[in-house]
């Protein structure tokens, strides 16, 4: 409707709430609600990975395209990819002609009507480009709110951080499956708990372990290690201070633990830093099978 018919988001969502067609129980559609579908790339099953880097005190690196890593289907897709960019394109066209002081102002004038700002309110206002503009354009909306001069009364910056926490664990498990089967080895997925079993003989868990910065300046890294799975190792994916690139691996295995969470710090003990690594290799060599000649030589 929005791409062959040429329908608006407002006009799509009064027909799916005059069919009774909710997004949810005692949830209308809205223009906002509706363009947020339009514009989630989850719908064709996309998620990217490591268009960033940094390291710890370092400067932040934007990677070539080459070095990307692009999981595709890591959801499955229920929208046709070419339609998805056609919809894409329709609302980048909206905002080409404006320049930032343009978004700023039109941003501006819906503080000064509202009182306050979100994604949402953005995505309502017919003419005001869309939330995904601003986060393009400035880096983030928390970025466009404080350019404007609004700070939200609660620091919501901890829901973007968790919103894209959960986007990049898809990423980086169907990356580790691939290196693992890389090696020749076989690995399976529970869909349910994310555990993988590999060669049938040990099973891994991975979790993303966010960086939490104190009013002391000081940062700390919590990991949790799910008893419950019962993983043979866990793989610890320790994020930068922003929460936007992979600092470092922790991996650890189950015989080594006794306690049900770490805490981590800029600097740790040797005790704790033997399982640190710049990158998951040893996980991947470690599930490389070897034949018995080769051992034996």
């Amino acid at each position: 409707r929005f791409v062959v018919d040429g329908i608006d988001e407002k006009t799509i969502a009064n027909e799916l709430n005059s069919r009774s067609v909710l997004r949810g129980p005692g949830q209308p559609w809205t223009r906002g609600t509706v363009h947020q579908v339009l514009i989630n790339e989850k719908y064709v099953g996309d998620n990217v990975w490591n268009r960033i880097s940094k390291k710890l005190k370092g400067r932040q690196v934007r990677n070539e395209p080459a070095s990307w890593i692009r999981a595709n289907n890591v959801f499955e897709p229920l929208i046709d990819r070419k339609l998805f960019e056609r919809a894409l394109a329709i609302i980048d066209k909206r905002s080409l002609h404006l320049s930032d002081d343009d978004l700023l102002k039109t941003l501006g004038s819906l503080l000064q009507k509202h009182g306050y700002l979100s994604g949402l309110i953005i995505d309502e206002a017919e003419d005001c480009p869309s939330s995904s503009t601003y986060t393009h354009r400035f880096g983030g909306l928390l970025r466009a709110y404080t350019l404007v001069g609004f700070t939200p009364q609660r620091d919501y910056s901890y829901l973007e951080i968790n919103r894209r926490l959960r986007e990049m664990h898809p990423t980086i498990v169907a990356e580790t499956l691939h290196q693992i089967e890389a090696r020749g080895a076989m690995v399976m997925i529970d869909r349910e708990t994310q555990l993988i079993w590999v060669n049938q003989e040990f099973t891994v868990s991975l979790l993303l372990s966010r960086c939490l910065t104190l009013s002391s300046g000081s940062r700390r890294w919590i990991i949790r290690f799910d008893a419950s799975l019962c993983p043979d190792v866990t793989l610890a994916v320790r994020m930068d201070p922003e929460n936007r690139c992979i600092l470092d691996y922790y991996i650890f295995p189950s015989i080594d633990l006794s306690a049900l969470q770490i805490r981590l710090g800029e600097q740790n003990a040797s005790g704790l830093d033997i399982y640190r690594f710049d990158n998951p290799l040893p996980l991947f060599d470690m599930s490389q099978r070897l034949s018995l000649r080769e051992l034996a030589s």
